[in-house]
């Protein structure tokens, strides 16, 4: 089949992949003159298969009241406007923190993380795929807090393959944190856990996908319209240029709210906006080797190659992704606080930029009330660890074929 994929980040870029793979005909539209330039760019770096629980959760408004009063400093920053996707979005949201909500959510998101890295695995091992900083190198969620310590201690499910370790086990498997020992209470360790650096991934798929006939990149195009007929997407025009499409996958982030609503299709997504630093690394000494995550400061840290990437924060206040500098040096205190011996944050590579959530926390995938009409999109923060899972699972969905895992919970309906 023709199938157009619409976003070039690493959602439409795995989508793409999948689909070439199974022989058919791929043509992938991306509005920025170059492939994941925008949350795909330079996001946490963590393949966080089994630590996937949704933001919602119990406590977590009554958690966000007191971060409204410390400004810059706060993980998360609500800033209200005039908007009644705004509004909408954070009514759902509130309904979402409810811990059997939050236990329900986050099985579907382990069911779809564990299958996602599988494909991952089966790419690498079969097609050869490599040279994006991956490694298997295990996740540790640190905690300040006793009372979240406890709660997160509470609710693991024994198959989760998660170990819960006091602050001395902490700083046995990851040394750097030694200095942190008496901040700590303990954390939460999943030994299965990776990273790699996402745009990186990106550039790999591409060059694979470009040696393919069955694949054409068009960039720096933008879609105008979307041409339904007889309950069926026909074409679309990028421009005065019109496409024809026989299947039509949206995977565009953000963008794909737009794009859809003149269809009559209302995506429950909002942008929440996000920072990172990426600072090169002189030299390893007391710079984490397993991903860290910082849980009452919401920080992660990822050794990406000769890199450290810093990653934090969640703002709800509208669809602008430029830098905001109190954010920027929020972050840079708190990771020279952490690990100082990495080098000068001042001088790290500063980004910021726009993750596609849903209020509960889970992606949307598969069929809409068109017929050819596909979405894979509202991954949030978890769109590096959950994109080639979710891109087998469409794949198998267009071509009529029973997907690897159940999708309940997963679609849009």
């Amino acid at each position: 089949m023709r199938i157009a994929v619409i976003g070039g980040g690493v959602i439409g870029l795995t989508t793409a992949y999948a689909l070439v793979r199974q022989g058919h005909q791929v043509e992938l539209i991306e509005k920025r003159d170059q492939i994941a330039l925008e949350t795909s760019f330079a996001n946490g770096g963590q393949l966080s298969y089994r630590y996937v629980s949704p933001l919602a959760d119990a406590g977590v408004p009554l958690q966000a009241l007191g971060w409204l009063l410390r400004g810059n400093d706060a993980p998360l920053r609500f800033r209200p406007r005039l908007s009644t996707e705004q509004w909408r979005w954070c009514l759902r949201f509130l309904f979402a923190c409810r811990r059997s909500t939050n236990r329900r959510n986050a099985a579907h998101l382990l069911r779809l993380a564990l299958h996602s890295q599988q494909i991952l695995r089966r790419w690498r091992e079969e097609d050869g795929l490599s040279d994006f900083a991956w490694r298997a190198n295990g996740k540790l969620v640190i905690y300040r807090d006793r009372s979240h310590f406890a709660k997160a201690a509470a609710g693991l499910d024994e198959s989760a393959n998660q170990l819960v370790l006091d602050a001395q086990r902490c700083t046995e498997i990851e040394p750097a944190l030694l200095p942190l020992a008496k901040q700590m209470h303990g954390g939460i360790y999943s030994p299965g856990d990776e990273v790699a650096d996402c745009h990186s991934f990106c550039r790999r798929l591409l060059e694979r996908l470009e040696q393919s006939p069955r694949f054409h990149l068009l960039c720096g195009q933008t879609v105008t319209a979307l041409h339904r007929e007889h309950g069926r997407i026909r074409a679309l025009s990028l421009g005065p240029q019109r496409l024809d499409v026989d299947q039509l996958v949206i995977a565009a982030g953000t963008a794909s709210v737009p794009l859809l609503r003149p269809l009559g299709i209302d995506l429950p997504i909002y942008p929440l906006k996000g920072y990172s630093l990426t600072l090169p690394l002189a030299r390893y000494a007391g710079i984490p080797e397993t991903n860290v995550t910082d849980y009452d400061n919401k920080v992660v840290y990822a050794r990406l190659g000769n890199s450290l990437r810093v990653a934090a924060m969640v703002d709800i206040g509208g669809w602008d992704a430029g830098l905001d500098r109190g954010r920027i040096a929020m972050l840079q205190r708190l990771a020279s606080e952490t690990f100082p011996a990495a080098g000068d944050y001042r001088n790290a590579t500063q980004w910021a930029g726009l993750r596609p959530a849903t209020p509960e926390g889970t992606p949307l995938l598969g069929a809409t009330a068109l017929d050819n009409l596909w979405l894979n999109v509202g991954h949030g923060s978890l769109g590096f660890t959950l994109a080639c899972g979710s891109a087998d699972l469409l794949c198998d969905l267009i071509g009529d074929q029973r997907p690897a895992v159940a999708l309940d919970g997963l679609t849009l309906a």
